[in-house]
Formats: C-alpha cells, structure tokens, sequence
C-alpha cells in the first residue's frame, strides 16, 4: 500500500456502518430540503472538436498541457533536466499568455505532486481582502446579486496566490533556477503568438469584454470587432512584468508598482473590491495533507479542502466500490461501441451512466453542505471518505435514479451548516507532467469565469474568485460553510489527482478544467483508465456525463437514442448539454519485462497537448 510505504502521506481510516448510525443520533441532521442551485452553462463555450488526436508516447518525460505551445514550454524544461513542478511553472507562465481566459498569474492553482517519496499538495487558492463581509453579494434588498454584477470589476477579485504557490513547489522540489522557467514565456510575449481559434471564440462571445479599455485595446480591432484567427498578438507588458518575476521572484507581483496598480484597478473601478496592499503582502501559499484513499487495488491522490475535487472524487469512486461489493453485477460494466457516428467512437452502457450519475448526486449534495476553507469550517473529511459511511450512501442507490440527493450525516460531524445554494461556475486550465526521474505533478489553475473579473493589469488578467464563495450567507438561521469571510480561501471544484498501484508506484496524473463539472471529468477519466482499461487519449474522449445533484447530464450529440431512453426509463431527468472539459493525462505503462514508458493525452474539447521524449 502506498501509504504504508510512505507514511507521511495522509491516511485516511475507516469506521463502521455502526458508528455512521450513533453519529446521526448524535448530530444534528442537515436540512432535509432537496432544493439545488441551478446549474449554469459551462464557464468558457464550445469551440469544436478535434478528431486528430492519438495517445502520444514517450520513454523519458512527458507534458502535457490545454496549449501546444505551454506543452512546448514544459517539455523544454525537461529537456534541460527540471523537475514536474519547473514544468508547471514554466506552462503557467506561458498559460498566462496564450489562454487569458482561463488561467494566469492574476489567479489560483492547487498543485498535487510526487516527488518520488510522498505526495504533497500546495495551495495556491485566492484569498478573500481583509474588508470583505458576508454580505458581499446581497443587493440591498438582501438577495443575492446575479452573477455578471458580482463578476464584473473589482468586487470579485480575491488576493491572487498561483505564484506563491508555485514558489513553495518550487523552492522543495525545483531543478532549475527560478528565472529559466520564465524564459519561453516572455519570448512569446515579446515576439508574438497567434491568435487560437479557441481564444479568437471566447473573445467573439464575451460581451463584457468591449466594457474594458484594456482588453478591448488588446484584443479588438478599431471598429470594434474580435481580432481574427491568426492575427499575431505582442504583449510587452506582460513580458515585463515576467522578467521581474524571473529576476525578482513572486515579490514583483505582491509588493511595488504592480501590486500598487492591482489594487489601483480593484479599488477605483465602478464596481469596487477592498483588495489592499496588505492583502497582497500578507497572502501565504499553504502545504496541505495530501488526501488520498483506495479504490480496488490502486491508491487515489487529490487535493484536500478548501477543493471539493478530491473529496467529490474520492466520494464517487468509493460509492461504487461499495456497489460493486453489495451487487452480484459489477457496478461499471463495459463499454460498448455507438451505434451512431460520433467523434468519441465509444459510450458507456446505460447501467454504468446510471450508476456513476447516482454517484456524483450524493457526492455533490455532502459538497454543498459541508467543503469549506478548513482554516475556517470544521470540515468531517475522514467521516466523509469513510469506507463505512460511504457503504451507507450507496444502500440509497437503487434501480431508479434518486433525482436529487440529501446530504448524508458522515462521520465528525462539529456543527451543522446550511446547503449552500449558489451559482457553481468556474474557469480554468490543467497541466500534467512526469520528469526524468518519475516525479509527477498535477496542477488545476483558474482565473475563475472567463476572463476573471475582466480587470487587466500589465498585461494579465485579475480573477473573480470571490464569486467561488456562497452569495447566500447563511439560510433558516444556520450558516453556510462557505460564506465569504475576511482571510478565507473559497471552496473549488478543481480536482488534480496522481493514482498509484498498491505497490506505491506512480500510474497516472490527470486532470480538467471545466468549472463545477470538473468532479464529472475527473470521476470520468479515471474510471476509464482504470475500469476499462482504456488508454490515456481514449478515456479523455469519452463522452462527458454525470449529474452535479440535478439532472443527469449528457454531453450533447455524443450519446445514442438507446441509452438515453434507458436513462429515462429509470427515472432520470436526462439534460443534453454542453460539456467542455479540458482533461489532460500522463500514464506509466509496465511491459512484460517491468521497462516503463510514458502515454499520454489532450482533450479534443480544446487546444491541448501531450509532448514527451
């Protein structure tokens, strides 16, 4: 077991079904309502579908990334010798100017990383100004604001803290120099990239983005109109505050002139945040437990709160394990090939879309009530993987879809909070990377919506990570764990993740962008590389699918008539949308005679990447 191997990992124990029983005794029960949040659009649209795509193969290092030319980035850092994390750094530099609208240095990151000896995580999450309140979001009249009123401006914006992070990774597991990680990206920046189809799309369909003088100068034409596909973009703003960052460290970013605009920006814009420079100065990466817990003969790594990712994801699979154990019929049957001509060749069988749909429902619900900052909620996060309470959530699974889940009583359980009831929404982009000495990373990073809070400064975009937080602070009298309080960090989706056999051995890094349904892509992939023994490009193809607690939903033109209408004879609620994940994916293979090698792939849902030699 990995985690006997490496006891400095996080382990998490396992109690009894009676003990589930005695604590829901013991404890306050949540709200029994059933009411969910309703479910937005996914954060950034569609702009097509690749079908050139093929597992990459490599012997020695791989990189994978949502840009070709970040995966480039990551793989020059490589070649030079660096670690997974000087990988990363370099792909977040170069992600800061080739796909604004996801990610940047203006933003957050969680890093989950395997340095060969124990996993650890690194929290890069936005923290809330010392000046926020609770009431953050609530119009005067006490409901909460939409959602393009809070977004736009300075009020979203939470202290940025993707670059301490990236320090802390840096400064334990770091090969190369600091300043070498930068070098790819301010090339591109002084010299010019073209403009993506899929950067070209988010520009087109952003209605906000004409509102700010500094994009609209630096993406649009004079009359107003998107610049083309191909047009060659220049930014030597941001390619000087990057040299500073090389020379200077993460210091340039957090105190002097450009932490003086940043505020400058939040503070003065129409719609104002209370960002201050103390905020700035005072934010502090964290190292957090790595979250880590079995499923059938592998080990499963993620990030812990304030992400809901690793728990969500955690929840999922040790549910169906559950179901698996309880039923004579495994709970993830195969796959079978579509029966119409679809780009992802490949559907699950209705009875596998079922089960895992059921998964996510009790997943998301236990989310919604109880992940929060734990700095600041006593979050139950044993009592919520606990083997024996997640046998308790799988007994409510049946032949019929629940519809919405309640959420359960785990184990740990401190004090009782309300469901929290907001929008899920968040952008962001994932990075992958295994070096030559097998060291792995995994890193989710976001700007939040796209385009973040559409506030530019020098060149990058500033996030809106305070929408992350509950805009309803508190329902019937209780709390909601995820309110906005001065300090803390809001609750994430994101979900990077590295498994391991039982033997300690590093098999994968994976992970997506793709805002609340990030835990629908992650719990996806994984089942594919492990369940179906699918190879790293065919289990990101996939047609994306589960249920965020309401309807199960279905990436829209990728599934046959037949198992919709199975859905539906089960009592499912089937909703065909979009679903643009961005997975990314390394994977050791073991041949026969124990050499190793490296698979890899990209989403065909955008621009991604996998690069290795």
């Amino acid at each position: 077991m990995l985690t006997d191997l490496k006891p400095n990992l996080h382990r998490l124990s396992a109690v009894s079904l009676l003990a589930v029983a005695l604590t829901l005794v013991a404890c306050k029960a949540p709200p029994s309502s059933t009411t969910t949040p309703a479910l937005p659009a996914p954060p950034e649209v569609v702009s097509g579908y690749r079908t050139d795509l093929q597992t990459r193969h490599a012997d020695k290092h791989m990189a994978a990334a949502a840009n070709p030319l970040a995966a480039e980035a990551g793989r020059e850092m490589l070649r030079r010798g660096g670690s997974a994390i000087d990988a990363a750094i370099a792909m977040q530099a170069v992600l800061t100017l080739v796909e604004p609208q996801s990610s940047g240095i203006g933003g957050g990151a969680f890093i989950v990383l395997w340095d060969g000896k124990a996993v650890r995580t690194y929290d890069g999450r936005e923290t809330a100004p010392a000046g926020a309140t609770e009431r953050l979001f609530l119009q005067a009249d006490g409901k909460p604001m939409p959602f393009t009123a809070a977004q736009i401006g300075g009020r979203s914006v939470g202290t940025p803290g993707v670059l301490r992070g990236l320090e802390l990774a840096h400064r334990k597991h770091g090969r190369l120099e600091w300043a070498t990680l930068f070098e790819p990206a301010i090339a591109l920046a002084e010299q010019g990239f073209a403009i993506s189809p899929r950067l070209h799309a988010l520009i087109a369909s952003d209605s906000s983005l004409p509102g700010s003088p500094d994009m609209a100068a630096y993406f649009l034409n004079a009359d107003g109109s998107p610049k083309a596909v191909g047009t060659v973009l220049k930014n030597p703003a941001l390619a000087a505050v990057l040299k500073r960052i090389a020379n200077e460290g993460p210091d340039a970013l957090y105190n002097g002139p450009i932490a003086e605009e940043i505020v400058a920006k939040v503070q003065g814009h129409a719609n104002p945040g209370s960002l201050s420079l103390n905020d700035l100065k005072g934010y502090t990466a964290r190292e957090r437990p790595a979250l880590c817990t079995d499923y059938k003969r592998w080990q499963i790594c993620g990030m812990p709160p304030p992400s809901s990712g690793g728990v969500a994801v955690a929840q999922i699979l040790g549910t169906l394990q559950a179901l698996e154990q309880r039923d004579s019929n495994a709970a993830l049957t195969p796959l079978k090939p579509l029966k119409t001509d679809k780009p992802a060749g490949i559907e699950p069988t209705p009875e596998a879309v079922h089960l895992i749909a059921e998964a996510e429902r009790l997943a998301y619900a236990d989310r919604a009530q109880y992940i929060a900052d734990p700095n600041f909620v006593a979050v139950p996060l044993k009592g919520l993987v606990d083997q024996g309470y997640l046998a308790s959530r799988a007994s409510l699974i049946g032949p019929r879809s629940m519809g919405v889940a309640k959420p359960g009583t785990p184990p740990g359980i401190q004090v009782a909070y309300a469901p929290d009831r907001s929008p899920l929404r968040i952008s962001t982009s994932q990075v992958v990377a295994v070096d030559d000495q097998g060291g792995a990373v995994s890193m989710t990073t976001t700007v939040e919506s796209a385009f973040g809070s559409h506030l530019m400064v020098q060149g990058f975009m500033l996030n809106n990570q305070m929408t992350d937080f509950s805009f309803i602070p508190e329902e019937n009298g209780q709390k909601v764990a995820n309110r906005v309080e001065p300090g803390k960090r809001p609750r994430s989706s994101m979900a990077p993740t590295l498994i391991f056999d039982h033997q300690g051995r590093l098999l994968a890094a994976v992970g997506s962008p793709g805002g609340s349904q990030i835990i629908e892509y992650v719990a996806k992939s994984v089942i594919g590389l492990l369940d179906w023994n699918l190879d790293p490009q065919t289990a990101i193809n996939l047609p994306n699918f589960g249920s965020r607690n309401g309807p199960t939903e279905l990436e829209k033109g990728q599934f046959s008539p037949t198992l919709i209408q199975a859905l539906k004879d089960k009592g499912h609620t089937v909703s065909e949308i979009d679903m643009n994940s961005g997975t990314q994916a390394i994977v050791r293979m073991r041949d026969a005679q124990g050499k190793t090698s490296l698979a890899g792939g990209a989403d065909p849902r955008r621009e991604g990447q996998a690069l290795g030699d």
